[in-house]
């Protein structure tokens, strides 16, 4: 999957003596608008997680393009990562807002979960969503960040000619040689 190039976020929540957890998740996706469900996929053994399960809400922080530093924190487990950032708790939220990392975030409720293999599938209601319209969004694909800002300025593909029903030669299916693998 490191192929598929994501969004990334910090999942946080706070446990029941109001002590910030949070870790770096590229694995989350839009299950429903009605009602507004995602859907985030944490590792079964994080400490995140556990906490997350118990208190039965999170916040999803989606990092703008400026946050590289902010996800390898995360991802670091670094025990003082809430130390070293800005953050903030409103009133009803899921968990800490990292206020200057994220373009947007979502304050949802677990409403159910799934154990497969060594992850936690976990479906959450979106209560709330925080939009900042002045950042752009943090990607991450083949193990390297990518600011979308630098994505959206690639200039579009040319039109092509009605009259022409063949797809161009570098979007048709090629023989499984050369530059591909096969992982797994």
């Amino acid at each position: 999957m490191a192929a598929f190039p994501t969004g990334v976020s910090v999942v946080t929540t706070l446990d029941s003596d109001s002590v910030p957890h949070g870790l770096t998740c590229t694995s989350l996706a839009s299950v429903a608008l009605e009602p507004a469900t995602l859907l985030v996929c944490i590792r079964a053994a994080s400490p995140t997680l556990a906490v997350l399960l118990a208190e039965g809400h999170f916040a999803l922080n989606l990092l703008h393009e400026r946050a590289r530093g902010t996800s390898d924190l995360f991802a670091s487990g670094a025990p003082d990562r809430f130390d070293r950032v800005e953050w903030r708790l409103p009133l009803g939220a899921g968990g800490p807002h990292l206020t200057a990392d994220a373009h947007a975030v979502a304050d949802c409720a677990v409403v159910r979960t799934v154990g497969f293999g060594d992850h936690t599938a976990v479906f959450a209601e979106a209560r709330r969503v925080t939009v900042r319209d002045d950042r752009e969004p943090l990607l991450y694909g083949l193990r390297r960040y990518a600011p979308w800002s630098a994505a959206a300025a690639a200039p579009q593909p040319a039109a092509r000619s009605a009259a022409r029903h063949e797809l161009p030669a570098a979007l048709r299916p090629a023989a499984p040689e050369g530059g591909t693998r096969v992982v797994r």
